[in-house]
């Protein structure tokens, strides 16, 4: 019985963690962006994380990966940090954090389409097909193109780059248990690291003079890239790992639709984001989608 309460106990943890943590993550980048460039900010915060996950890893695994383990890592590592989380970063620069949230929600009908189209071949359920349309509804009634929305003061271009981001992640999660992955701590690590040196490299072409900017960096930025780097990445990631491992993937499947509340709510909060009638339908619509996707989820 003590086993089973500690398990659950940090089911609980996790599952918040991932839940809360996650959410924040895009206001935590729309704060810190505002003065250090995207692709600088995810280099920074992903090479300190790494850094300290390698060395976590190292203590308690004590097994560095092979050749084609270390090769396999860092490639899913630029899959999924370095142009993934890194278009995000880029997106709530010119977007509001709650939108940008909403529209990576969509991100389990890319991992089940391309999964069906690329991997296991398996043809999605009729509830899973039904919530990929309804999601992309959702998102076409919030973007379409064709309709002026006076309220909407944002471009629309950055929704190209979060769809590109997104299906690279959708590819980097279908392959990570094809491939021969180091242990888990030290593949997260070296995942990180090798997308915060993708991401550097990207800085360095396409936001010049962007290290000169560090020095710049006001109290709340800092204050928002140590909370990215601590909790965002370590806590953040450490709990989905456990999770991914120790809870049934459905149930670790429902941050897909609790982290985009979450970042609406905290940007309305904190972040002077509106939240219009037209954005509130739009997310709803959104997040029933990610529910029937993830309910109609074949084990």
């Amino acid at each position: 019985m003590n086993r089973k309460s500690v398990l659950s106990s940090k089911l609980i943890f996790c599952l918040l963690a991932v839940y809360i943590i996650w959410g924040s993550t895009y206001l935590g980048m729309k704060i810190a962006t505002k003065v250090v460039p995207p692709f600088l900010l995810s280099s920074m915060r992903f090479l300190v994380a790494g850094s300290i996950l390698l060395l976590v890893g190292i203590l308690r695994e004590k097994a560095w990966p092979g050749r084609r383990q270390l090769i396999a890592a860092c490639f899913v590592g630029v899959l999924l940090i370095g142009i993934g989380n890194t278009t995000v970063a880029l997106a709530v620069n010119y977007m509001p954090s709650g939108i940008v949230a909403l529209i990576v929600a969509a991100m389990p009908a890319w991992i089940m389409g391309m999964d069906w189209a690329f991997f296991s071949k398996k043809r999605p359920s009729g509830m899973t097909m039904l919530g990929i349309v309804v999601g992309f509804a959702g998102l076409f009634l919030l973007f379409n193109p064709f309709v002026h929305h006076e309220a909407r003061q944002f471009p629309l271009w950055p929704v190209i780059v979060i769809v590109a981001g997104n299906i690279c992640w959708a590819a980097g999660t279908l392959l990570v248990p094809r491939l021969p992955m180091p242990a888990q701590i030290t593949s997260t690590a070296i995942q990180m690291l090798s997308g915060g040196v993708f991401s550097l490299l990207m800085s360095f072409v396409f936001e010049p003079g962007g290290i000169a900017k560090i020095p710049l960096m006001t109290t709340e930025a800092w204050q928002a890239y140590l909370y990215l780097v601590l909790i965002g990445s370590l806590v953040g990631y450490t709990s989905y790992s456990w999770l991914s491992k120790n809870a049934p993937p459905r149930l670790t499947a429902t941050y897909a639709y609790i982290n985009p509340v979450v970042a609406l709510f905290l940007g309305w909060a904190f972040g002077n984001e509106a939240i219009t009638s037209l954005i509130g339908i739009a997310a709803a619509i959104v997040i029933c989608g990610v529910v029937l996707m993830t309910l109609g989820r074949k084990s």
